[in-house]
C-alpha cells in the first residue's frame, strides 16, 4: 500500500530527493481531523477539501456534503444527459456492468482519491478508533476495479425506493452520488423475522443535498435497509417540507467473483 501511496504522489508532485519520510509528512500535513463532533475536515494534496460526517447510529455509513461542486453537478448531469438514457418518458433507469462510461470511471477515481486523502491513509493500519473509525476500509479502497456496476435512477416528484438492502451478488462497500433535489433517506435495521413481540424499528434519517456523496459499508451495507419515501408528508427534515424535484441518484457496486 505504501508503493501505491508513493506512487500517487509521486505522478501528482513528481521526484523529490528529500528524505524518505516527505510523502508520508506530507499526507499527514493535509490531515485535520475533529474528533469531537464526529466529523473529518480534511485537506487533499490536490487542492480538494471535504468534510466528512460518520453517521453515528450506523457503523459503516459515512456522508460527504460537499463532495462535488455545482460546477462538477452541472458537468457529471451534462454527461449523463448525453448517454440518451432517460429520452423517452418511461425510461427511469439505466445499468451498466464491467465497461463503465468515462464519466462513471473519473467519478469513481475522484471517490477514491477523495477517501484515499481525506482517511489519512497513511494512518489506516492504526486506527485508533478501530475499523469502524475509518471512512473506507483499507482492502475495499485498494481492489481492482474499485466499482464496476453502475446504476443511475431518475425520480419524478413523489417517486422514491422501497425499504431494500443491495443485493448480496455485489461486494461490500457501496457508494452513492446525489443530484439536482434534496431528499432524507431513511436507514431501518434489518428485522428479525423470528421475533414478532419486538418494538418497531427504529429509523435514522439522512438529508442528501445535491452533490453529497454517501458511503456504506460493513453494517451499513449488509445489516440495515434503505428508502426514499418521496410521497406527501415523509419528505420533511427539520420540520420543513422538502420542495419535490428531479432527483438523479448515481450508485457505484463491485459485482462479486464467480471464479
Amino acid at each position: 500500500m505504501e508503493e501505491q501511496l508513493k506512487t500517487i504522489l509521486t505522478e501528482a508532485f513528481g521526484e523529490s530527493s528529500d528524505s524518505e519520510g516527505e510523502e508520508q509528512q506530507l499526507v499527514h500535513s493535509h490531515c485535520v481531523e475533529n474528533r469531537d463532533n464526529g466529523k473529518a475536515l480534511t485537506g487533499s494534496v490536490f487542492g480538494e477539501s471535504h468534510d466528512w460526517e460518520k453517521i453515528s447510529e450506523i457503523d459503516g455509513l459515512w456522508l460527504c456534503k460537499d463532495f462535488l461542486s455545482p460546477d462538477q453537478q452541472s458537468k457529471l448531469l451534462s454527461s449523463i444527459q448525453k448517454e440518451e438514457w432517460f429520452a423517452q418518458s418511461s425510461s427511469n433507469q439505466a445499468m451498466r456492468f464491467g465497461d463503465l462510461p468515462e464519466w462513471a470511471v473519473e467519478l469513481s477515481s475522484s471517490i477514491h482519491e477523495a477517501i484515499l486523502f481525506d482517511n489519512c491513509v497513511a494512518e489506516l493500519d492504526n486506527c485508533e478508533k478501530g475499523k469502524e473509525a475509518c471512512i473506507f476500509p483499507q482492502d475495499l479502497l485498494w481492489r481492482k476495479p474499485l466499482f464496476d456496476q453502475l446504476i443511475v435512477n431518475m425520480y419524478r416528484p413523489g417517486e422514491g425506493i422501497c425499504p431494500h438492502v443491495d443485493l448480496m451478488r455485489f461486494e461490500d462497500g457501496i457508494a452513492i452520488v446525489s443530484l439536482e433535489s434534496s431528499c432524507v433517506m431513511h436507514f431501518t435495521r434489518v428485522e428479525n423475522e423470528t421475533c414478532r413481540d419486538q418494538d418497531p424499528p427504529q429509523k435514522v434519517p439522512l438529508l442528501l443535498i445535491p452533490g453529497c456523496l454517501i458511503l456504506m459499508w460493513g453494517e451499513a451495507r449488509y445489516l440495515w435497509k434503505h428508502e426514499i419515501n418521496r410521497k406527501p408528508g415523509f419528505q420533511k427534515w427539520e420540520g420543513q417540507e422538502i420542495d419535490q424535484k428531479r432527483r438523479i441518484s448515481v450508485t457505484l457496486r463491485k459485482l462479486c467473483r464467480t471464479d
